[in-house]
């Protein structure tokens, strides 16, 4: 289960990442460990050759893998992209494109994970992304001056989640 629902993952990301409102990415499942979001198309996003732009499916990949990191994080609402990395596949067709995210690791510092994007209706995808969010520092003070790491992942046995 989410740590997150998608309403609150929603109103979270319009204060964190308000980007996203703009470029209309809806989120269409959300569990801990997994995400599948859309970015609806529109003539903005189009590039020279009528397909969808690399930059909108980098946003999007980047979004899903912020969707998965709130999903299984405490304070995941902090977390920032250190690394993203896209492999273009094959050409889009200029519809809605649909990310599908998941978490490959989850670490104390590090959150580690893929997304693969999609055409509408294709089963083959056209982009594969891979990314990883620092956790932010998540510290309590205790009474004998020490400090505390009281940040925790929800992690499944193997650590590994299918999509």
């Amino acid at each position: 289960m989410s740590r997150i629902s998608i309403a609150d993952f929603i109103a979270t990301t319009r204060q964190t990442t308000p980007l996203a409102a703009v470029f209309g990415i809806e989120v269409e499942a959300l569990e801990a460990g997994k995400a599948e979001v859309r970015l609806p198309f529109r003539a903005e996003f189009v590039r020279a050759g009528g397909t969808v732009s690399g930059p909108a499916m980098m946003a999007l990949a980047d979004y899903a893998l912020y969707a998965v990191v709130m999903s299984v994080a405490e304070n995941g609402e902090q977390a920032v992209t250190s690394n993203l990395t896209m492999n273009f596949l094959r050409r889009p067709k200029p519809a809605d494109v649909v990310a599908k995210a998941r978490l490959i690791r989850a670490g104390r510092r590090l959150v580690y994970g893929e997304v693969f994007i999609y055409s509408e209706g294709d089963e083959q995808p056209v982009a594969h992304a891979t990314g990883t969010y620092a956790m932010p520092e998540s510290r309590s003070g205790r009474e004998d001056g020490r400090e505390v790491d009281v940040r925790t992942v929800e992690k499944s046995s193997d650590q590994q989640l299918n999509v």
